[in-house]
């Protein structure tokens, strides 16, 4: 994993908005209705190819494949699982306690922002038989769209996403939840392990975490004992990838809300620390979080940790200065040292693949731009 070794180096969070076109094949391909399937990789790789050059023409020295083939960044799992089964019609509890406080809000929100314009509705998925692994044609192909797209553009490092054991699915076949858990963890370890062996970093996308420390029907110890879980699990599946090889992101799931319900990211921290990640990226930008910088005064992290605070956020079309961008990083910098952190975003800017984005494809790059004049600006200051 490359460091802020003589500047502040900059990275986001993974997805991206797709094409217009090639959404419409997407729709295709996951509604089961008959889709060209060369004239669709075809598509995904050029568009694979698009993206990455725009992140390193706007200043990311550290991108990813903007996930440009997948539907959704947990939802991809399905293809790649067996035992899994979707329960279309079933009901999804998200964010109970939030949607309490302000449901006219949030039946807003969903109709329109967060599923307005997905190609695909969230289904729950269950598991009713073994786990195995069966996405290594699939994986290989999502890594060769992102070698021939980093191919002559001059970058820093790359990463690709991967999901958390914890964000697959409920059981109804292991004899616990734990084994569960687990059987998930050994079957991803395959995922992980392929990208990381292809040359990149690997990013475990981790939202479940901060949900559990959310949810008020969870005691503290349950809470506590919960995360731990989920800790032991994805720990499982990285037991074979050397620390600075793994990246670790939450976030808290809900973009544009109220959010009042959201996670003390201390809480979240004293856990999610313990995961065998040389980096960890997590909200810090928006107007719920910011002030958390604070925990790492007194929060001890293992020796060479690297902190990838958001210094963007995936919560307005409001593009940041880059002034207040390269205030936030000298003062993660002042806290844990110039060389443990890097800019980057509070969360993806299309976790599911929509023809409505809560973010404006083009205000994205705009903020890109944004945070890589920052860093500049913070560099020059940590620099001289």
């Amino acid at each position: 994993m490359k460091r802020s070794t003589d500047r502040i180096l900059t990275t986001h969070c993974g997805s991206m908005a797709r094409p217009s076109d090639l959404l419409d094949m997407m729709k295709l391909k996951i509604s089961g209705e008959p889709f060209d399937r060369e004239a669709f990789a075809r598509r995904v790789r050029s568009a694979v190819a698009e993206n990455v050059r725009r992140q390193v023409e706007c200043g990311i020295d550290i991108p990813t494949d903007g996930e440009q083939g997948k539907h959704s960044f947990i939802g991809y799992i399905q293809e790649r699982l067996t035992g899994l089964e979707g329960r279309p019609g079933s009901h999804i509890t998200l964010f109970a306690d939030e949607l309490a406080a302000f449901p006219e809000y949030y039946e807003q929100y969903f109709a329109q922002a967060m599923y307005g314009g997905a190609i695909a509705p969230m289904v729950p998925l269950v598991c009713t038989e073994k786990i195995n692994y069966v996405g290594q044609v699939a994986l290989e192909q999502e890594i060769s769209d992102l070698k021939e797209a980093v191919r002559g553009l001059e970058y820093e490092d790359v990463f690709m996403p991967a999901v958390a054991p914890s964000g697959v699915g409920t059981n109804e076949y292991y004899p616990s939840e734990e084994e569960y858990m687990f059987a998930v963890a050994d079957a991803l370890s395959n995922e992980y392990e392929g990208i990381v062996n292809a040359g990149f970093i690997v990013q475990i996308d981790d939202p479940f975490l901060s949900d559990v420390y959310s949810d008020s029907s969870y005691s503290d110890l349950q809470k506590r004992k919960r995360g731990e879980m989920y800790i032991e699990a994805v720990n499982h599946g990285l037991r074979r990838i050397p620390r600075e090889k793994i990246r670790y992101h939450t976030c808290y799931g809900i973009n544009e809300g109220p959010r009042v319900h959201d996670s003390a990211l201390k809480d979240v921290f004293e856990v999610m620390v313990n995961v065998k990640a040389g980096a960890f990226c997590f909200e810090a930008a928006n107007a719920r979080h910011e002030h958390e910088y604070h925990i790492f005064e007194d929060l001890k992290l293992p020796e060479g940790t690297v902190l990838i605070p958001g210094v963007i956020t995936h919560a307005s079309n409001i593009v940041e200065h880059p002034e207040l961008v390269a205030e936030r990083l000298v003062r993660y910098a002042n806290l844990v040292g110039r060389e443990n952190v890097i800019a980057g975003a509070d969360c993806g800017f299309s976790s599911q693949a929509t023809y409505n984005t809560e973010v404006h494809p083009t205000v994205v790059w705009a903020k890109f731009q944004a945070m890589a004049d920052g860093a500049g600006l913070a560099s020059k200051r940590l620099w001289g």
